[in-house]
């Protein structure tokens, strides 16, 4: 629960940035799409004009002047159109960036981190518990192994003195015969 929590606590800012970040861009996104629409109808609109002043006018050169003028109007808009489409195409990526860190961000789940935790916790139990009996069975082998030596010394001196005893019995027998 605590992992979980802090897990929480650490990327719930990041999380909720990056979708404000997110829903930021796509709304700058729309509004340079919906200036581009503008200028293309303007554009639209100024040429048509251009067309109909060419047809009707009789001074033609206020008509070249005023084409000039549109067409140089037009040029700077297309410009700003191009800057507006390289915009949008930096944002594309930079909100792709975006949904692919949060799809990292997303990839920690918390649930299934906590089960592998508990299942961790329960092997190391298990494996502390196996330890422990070993130990205890080493530690119990090593007293009987100890306990057995020291009675095999016993029966070891009880023997040399029970052959000793013999000997001297023999001896006596001996000596009395």
């Amino acid at each position: 629960m605590e992992l979980e929590a802090q897990l929480r606590e650490q990327y719930q800012d990041q999380l909720e940035s990056k979708d404000s970040a997110i829903t930021t861009l796509t709304e700058e996104k729309e509004a340079l799409e919906k200036q581009v629409d503008e200028l293309k109808g303007t554009i639209a609109s100024q040429l048509a004009t251009i067309t109909d002043l060419s047809g009707k006018a009789s001074d033609i050169q206020a008509v070249e002047q005023r084409n000039r003028e549109l067409h140089n109007r037009s040029e700077n808009l297309k410009e700003e159109v191009t800057t507006a489409k390289s915009r949008v195409k930096t944002l594309q990526k930079e909100l792709a960036a975006e949904r692919e860190q949060h799809a990292a961000l997303k990839k920690y789940d918390p649930e299934r981190m906590k089960k592998n935790l508990d299942a961790n916790k329960k092997k190391l139990a298990e494996k502390t518990k196996a330890a422990d009996l070993l130990q205890k069975s080493f530690k119990q082998a090593k007293a009987d192994n100890a306990r057995l030596e020291q009675r095999i010394k016993e029966l070891e001196a009880q023997q040399s003195k029970d052959g000793e005893e013999s000997a001297s019995d023999s001896k006596q027998e001996e000596a009395a015969a």
